[in-house]
């Protein structure tokens, strides 16, 4: 079962996450972007769920404090999946490194594939570089 921590101060976003992948993901929730690395050092998440509008600090920011703090070790290495507002957010969220989107509304087809993608992209990624180099 796979860790997913959610960053969100909406509750229907929680609900409708939850429900789309609560039977074989483990959902996890912050209410504020800035309490984002202090969870993943808990939950030690497979993958970050970031609501592009969080009240302290946006996903955007969260997003690539996430990176950061990854690349210098002292965050687990794991998928950022950004929640968007808007098709032209796009933007944002290549800006902010997110590894993936979704644009509201969201569906729950759309949330377990896009979360399969990324788990599946990640643990690919993770294994060559844990392969011995030929």
């Amino acid at each position: 079962m796979a860790n997913v921590l959610l960053a969100t101060d909406a509750d229907w976003l929680y609900d409708e996450v939850d429900a789309a992948l609560g039977a074989d993901h483990q959902v996890f929730r912050v209410r504020e972007g800035a309490h984002v690395p202090e969870a993943m050092h808990e939950v030690d998440p497979d993958l970050v769920m970031l609501d592009l509008q969080i009240g302290n600090m946006g996903g955007m920011a969260t997003s690539l404090l996430v990176k950061q703090e990854a690349r210098e070790g002292r965050l687990p290495d794991c998928p950022v999946l950004m929640v968007l507002d808007r098709q032209v957010d796009e933007f944002l969220a290549t800006q902010s490194e997110a590894d993936d989107w979704l644009v509201k509304p969201l569906d729950s087809f759309g949330i377990r594939r896009k979360t399969k993608e990324l788990l599946s992209r990640h643990n690919e990624a993770m294994a060559e570089e844990s392969s011995p180099a030929e």
